[in-house]
């Protein structure tokens, strides 16, 4: 499947239940998907089958977005993303901190070489899981949180959210953006977040990138990236 155009949607609200639903696609492909897998682990060993969330019937109304999520493995995510999004009913919805300094600059990372992105770059964030759950629904606001820790070192104390999410949606891709600002330079958070993977064992992240204007952006960079950033730079009237 083709992703469509990125459209994307300002809300303020997001209402994302968690649903008891058995993914046909998952159930009817297994013997595939393991196969699949199975050949992906051979490639990158630290590869692991756990539960993830993935969702389906997005609906926007106004500054609110309503989803519902289900739960699969990891293994059949990982090959209806590899083999093309053959399920155009469902997708991958993900929140991602969008960390903006104080001097304008945009951070980014670098996907490591032993993750299921190798060479990507984009926002702190991640497919969601069942740590991301909370009263029986998705907590975006939350995953992004502990997305950001993960991978960066910064705790919620150290940067301010704004109110609203950018929702940007490519079809299989579905976006939840919220702008994180930090007090201090673009260099100086780099500086900082490279040292706190310095003491990783296995740190997700292999490089940071700082985005000032849209000539900073590249291939690696996923659309649904690019398009969020192009908007934010774009003059506004």
């Amino acid at each position: 499947m083709n992703a469509t155009p990125p459209v994307i949607r300002r809300v303020t609200s997001l209402d994302l239940p968690v649903e008891s639903w058995l993914w046909p696609f998952a159930d009817i492909r297994r013997a595939e998907i393991d196969a699949h897998f199975a050949e992906a682990q051979r490639a990158t060993p630290q590869l692991w089958n756990g539960r993830v969330l993935l969702g389906r019937h997005p609906v926007f109304a106004g500054s609110h977005l309503t989803a519902g999520y289900f739960e699969t493995d990891f293994a059949s995510f990982l090959a209806w993303r590899d083999w093309g999004f053959p399920d155009r009913d469902v997708f991958n919805g993900f929140g991602m901190g969008a960390l903006r300094c104080a001097d304008g600059a945009f951070v980014l990372g670098e996907m490591g070489q032993h993750t299921s992105n190798p060479g990507r770059i984009y926002f702190p964030s991640g497919t969601p899981d069942l740590d991301d759950v909370t009263d029986g629904a998705l907590d975006i606001a939350g995953s992004v949180e502990r997305e950001l820790e993960e991978e960066t070192g910064l705790l919620p104390g150290e940067f301010v959210s704004e109110a609203d999410w950018h929702c940007v949606y490519t079809g299989p891709a579905l976006a939840m953006i919220r702008i994180l600002h930090v007090d201090m330079p673009g260099e100086a958070l780099r500086a900082r977040i490279e040292a706190n993977l310095a003491l990783q064992q296995s740190p997700e992240l292999a490089a940071i990138h700082l985005v000032r204007s849209t000539r900073d952006l590249n291939d690696a960079m996923p659309r649904f990236v690019t398009a969020f950033i192009e908007a934010q730079l774009r003059p506004q009237p």
